[in-house]
């Protein structure tokens, strides 16, 4: 059964990434919802949660920020082995470090940026951030004063400013299910994954 898994694994690794206050956490929410509802399992790899456990020991230098995403893609990988979707939602601000979490995923790798101007997302602000970076009480901001490099060509791009988060998260469920293949059938009568 494992070396099956392996050959032929049906879970996927859903990345989110996009700038502080730009919709990933509201996106992994009610994308897993969806997904859960349709009968596919899935689970949150959310950032902030992450940041605040098992990766509390990382700062917010460039090769922390590396190790953090290695991290959480080598649990998405374990999670995708065993045919559950893995919706990571990071920031993620360098290419290097969304090339780092393809090259551990591999094929159940999606890349999506969650796209949203600086001002919308300072307008958001719902941590406070933005706030305390302008004060200078928070440095290595990304955006701010740490780099944030987004890649427009990534598998999907929305735009969350642009649209409503329902709308954003039909498009982002729309756009996973289609990938999901033909390894996915939820017999007809069984309950949705809960």
């Amino acid at each position: 059964m494992e070396a099956l898994l392996q050959q032929h694994p049906s879970g996927k690794v859903v990345w989110l990434y996009g700038l502080s206050g730009a919709g990933k956490s509201t996106l992994a929410n009610l994308l897993k919802v969806q997904l859960q509802e349709a009968g596919y399992p899935a689970v949150i790899l959310d950032g902030d949660r992450l940041r605040g456990g098992m990766n509390r020991d990382l700062s917010f230098s460039v090769e922390d920020r590396a190790e953090n995403v290695r991290r959480t893609a080598e649990m998405a990988c374990v999670l995708a082995e065993q045919d559950i979707i893995s919706i990571c939602a990071l920031i993620t601000p360098l290419t290097a470090h969304r090339q780092l979490a393809r090259a551990i995923a591999g094929p159940a790798y999606m890349e999506v940026l969650v796209d949203c101007s600086l001002e919308e997302c300072r307008r958001r602000d719902v941590k406070g951030l933005y706030c305390l970076s302008e004060q200078q009480k928070l440095k290595q901001f990304t955006g701010v004063d740490a780099a944030f490099e987004p890649d427009y060509q990534s598998d999907l791009v929305i735009n969350t400013a642009l649209t409503t988060p329902a709308a954003a998260s039909d498009q982002l469920f729309r756009f996973v299910k289609a990938r999901l293949g033909a390894c996915w059938t939820v017999a007809p009568g069984v309950m949705p994954y809960k």
